[in-house]
């Protein structure tokens, strides 16, 4: 009994996000652009459950390279308004888009001249009135039976703060190694800080042949290995090429006959490489930038001595990033 609403809760609240999924247009352009824009931080507030939800995305917008703070209303209006310079950006949280105490610090904001982006449920709502640009995470109904306790709502509240902090991530080029400058300390400062070479696989885990092997013993090594990918090396063990699953598939469904193709002609020469005494975020970062799961780990000469697995540093293996 319990799973089954368990069930129909999440399924609710997936509901109010793909609503919001499909509403989103041009208004969500107009808002990041206007973050971008913001030669200081990005202020945001709210009340209730709103304000706990604005404070995680706060936090989420500081980690990814936005600065922001989370002001409560309450007590800016008792002087810590102070904080909210000229230059400033408000991102103003209100499902119903009616807080009295919300409103009333908008309002002081407003004669400021500092521009207001609302999270809202309401177009027509005085926040939204207050507001340059209106985000509108309406939602068809709550999870809450009662139809009174903020659960839905809030779910795709927080979805779209998530939304803002990846576009506002990607249009400001973010890496993994800026979000490492922003978490010295704990855990996942360490793991970000290890080198390559205390992660990597080494010695018979890596998946490789040689150059002079053939197509199918190549393919027998990817398959025994199983990592999605077959490195290819030269006499002296230097990095020579990559032979992964999708060029097995693109050959395959090709006119050649399989039985004729070489090695050297299925591989992908000159594959990305990383030396093992660089971090393992810069492997993250290359991997990230170039929609790639393996990369090769070579020495100073070139030779292959290890390879790194995206599920090594993500969550399979074990080392793994809390993100």
């Amino acid at each position: 009994m319990s799973r089954e609403l368990a069930k129909e809760v999440l399924s609710i609240e997936a509901e109010g996000i793909m609503a919001v999924h499909d509403r989103l247009g041009d208004e969500f352009e107009q808002a990041v652009d206007l973050i971008m824009a913001c030669p200081s931080r990005l202020v945001v507030t709210g009340i209730g459950k709103s304000g706990l939800v604005g404070q995680k995305i706060a936090a989420t917008l500081n980690s990814t390279g936005t600065p922001s703070l989370f002001l409560h209303p309450v007590e800016a209006m008792h002087g810590d308004l102070g904080m909210v310079a000229a230059t400033d950006v408000v991102l103003a949280i209100s499902y119903s888009g009616e807080t009295s105490e919300l409103n009333r610090l908008l309002a002081s904001i407003k004669e400021r001249s500092i521009p207001i982006i609302a999270l809202c449920g309401r177009k027509d709502s005085t926040l939204s009135r207050h507001a340059i640009v209106t985000l509108d995470v309406a939602i068809p109904r709550e999870a809450c039976p009662l139809g009174l306790a903020p659960t839905t709502s809030t779910t795709a509240t927080l979805a779209m703060g998530d939304a803002l902090a990846v576009a506002l991530l990607n249009r400001k080029q973010f890496r993994a190694e800026d979000f490492r400058k922003n978490h010295p300390g704990g855990s996942l400062g360490a793991r970000l800080k290890v080198a390559i070479r205390e992660v990597m696989l080494t010695g018979t885990k890596i998946p490789s042949v040689s150059v002079l092997a053939s197509l199918a013993e190549a393919v027998a090594e990817l398959n025994a290995k199983n990592m999605g990918a077959v490195f290819v090396t030269g006499e002296g063990k230097e990095l020579r090429g990559i032979l992964t699953d999708g060029d097995i598939r693109r050959l395959l469904s090709s006119q050649a006959n399989v039985l004729d193709v070489s090695l050297t002609e299925a591989m992908t020469p000159h594959p990305l490489a990383i030396a093992s005494d660089l971090m393992a975020a810069d492997a993250l970062s290359i991997m990230q930038q170039h929609e790639i799961t393996v990369l090769a780990v070579i020495s100073e000469q070139g030779e292959l001595v290890g390879i790194l697995h995206l599920h090594d540093l993500l969550g399979k293996g074990e080392f793994r990033f809390l993100i």
